[in-house]
């Protein structure tokens, strides 16, 4: 087909990011222009990628003391608050600006649920939009209700029909569209006709086209999903291979002794690690086991380390994830289609955001144990550990499942989907 200029609005943890770099490498490859619109933090990683950039506000320096802001934003119950009110609705206008900037001559805008000016923009000018779900929390199913981590009990409601719990749900869409006021009056201000939709649930669905970012092995489709969604699969990226250096140290220590079990907290949950690698340490030693502790930090602040077990600062967990005995980590989408891409069984130590809901999937899936981060101590790593080594079924059923994700290839399906939306010349948004 002709050459089409994407672009992607996406905000967001590397979990949210790293699958547009995988959408965009391919259309890329396919000779399309796509751009991502992010935070002006992420341009390393995305220009290193091959991909064009553009900064959209709000920046990340903005928010603080990156430490103070995750400990907060982790809170059930505050913190989804704190990034909608506090982060992203203040900055509304200014995103809004730098997108239109971005979205010149685009020919599709494709969105991230926290990219609350896309809809906005793509109605006010007339751009046709596809939005994305990277995880099924997100699709806020009736049928299939996520694990919300502020209120657990919320899916008990379902037992008792689809009707008690969308009554029950009235309470926090009531909360939410609070949130956004300041979107609505921006609306306004646009000139666009007020909606009765709340932006972070129907609203941040296109009625054009809802790319859902992973697996049918992670949530099968449901009747209560928006009718235009196409399930892509996973689009798994994570960064380029490591420097040589890097890559022979690790290689010497995975020679050197049985598969370690590897210890990972994403890029958002290892800002709130407090004692979980040295925890980490001291159940692996008491296991007998050796092990890898992806640290997101120079890993120099652990002090000395036995012998059996390496810190890095960072490594691609597609280099190392295929590698380990069993795979820990707090259950990011991102971290996740990795987790099951390599085959490896799972204890999944949930902290927040949609973590919850992504490891009780998964243990559903018969490959993985879980225990809320906030338990975690040694002694809960050895006996959850433990279990998951000697049991007979985790190693057979996780291979299985790994060879369904890999046979998957989500950003190609992706790119198949975008550019069959682009081949039917979708009817534009009315102004």
């Amino acid at each position: 087909m002709t050459r089409k200029r994407f672009i992607f609005a996406t905000f967001g943890s590397l979990g949210d990011l790293h699958p547009f770099i995988a959408i965009a490498r391919e259309l890329n490859r396919r000779g399309h222009r796509p751009l991502i619109a992010s935070f002006a933090e992420f341009r390393e990683a995305v220009e290193a990628a091959g991909v064009e950039f553009a900064p959209m506000r709000p920046d990340m320096a903005g928010f603080g003391d990156k430490t103070v802001i995750m400990h907060k934003l982790v809170d059930p119950w505050r913190g989804p608050e704190l990034m909608v009110r506090t982060l992203f609705m203040p900055k509304l206008r200014e995103s809004y600006q730098d997108l239109e900037r971005a979205c010149r001559n685009a020919d599709l805008l494709v969105t991230h649920p926290l990219a609350f000016a896309g809809p906005l923009l793509a109605q006010k000018e007339g751009l046709n939009w596809v939005s994305t779900a990277l995880s099924p929390m997100t699709m806020f199913s009736a049928i299939d209700p996520p694990l919300f981590p502020a209120a657990p009990w919320m899916r008990w409601t379902r037992r008792l029909g689809v009707a008690p719990y969308q009554l029950l749900f009235r309470i926090p869409r009531a909360m939410v569209r609070r949130w956004e006021q300041p979107l609505r009056e921006f609306r306004a201000e646009l000139g666009l006709p007020a909606m009765d939709s709340i932006a972070q649930f129907e609203g941040q669905h296109s009625p054009q086209l809802n790319l859902a970012l992973f697996s049918r092995t992670l949530a099968a489709p449901q009747p209560d999903w928006p009718v235009n969604t196409v399930v892509c699969g996973f689009p798994r990226y994570d960064g380029p291979p490591p420097d040589a250096s890097v890559q022979a140290e690790l290689e010497a220590f995975l020679a050197s002794g049985g598969p370690p079990i590897v210890f990972g907290l994403g890029s958002s949950a290892v800002m709130v690690a407090g004692d979980f690698w040295r925890a980490a340490i001291e159940a692996a030693q008491r296991l007998g086991q050796r092990a890898i502790l992806l640290t997101g930090t120079p890993p120099d602040s652990l002090g000395a380390m036995p012998p059996t077990v390496k810190a890095f600062n960072y490594l691609p967990y597609s280099a190392v994830f295929p590698q380990a005995l069993a795979i820990v980590h707090s259950g990011g989408i991102g971290t996740l289609a990795q987790a099951l891409a390599a085959g490896r069984p799972q204890l999944i130590v949930p902290v927040a955001f949609d973590q919850p809901d992504n490891a009780r999937r998964v243990v559903k899936l018969a490959v993985a144990r879980s225990i809320p981060f906030r338990k975690v101590n040694a002694d809960v790593l050895v006996r959850e550990l433990g279990v998951l080594l000697a049991a007979p079924d985790f190693k057979p059923r996780a291979r299985a499942v790994g060879e369904e994700v890999r046979g998957e290839d989500g950003a190609s399906a992706a790119c198949d989907a975008l550019e069959g939306f682009c081949r039917v010349s979708p009817d534009k948004f009315l102004k």
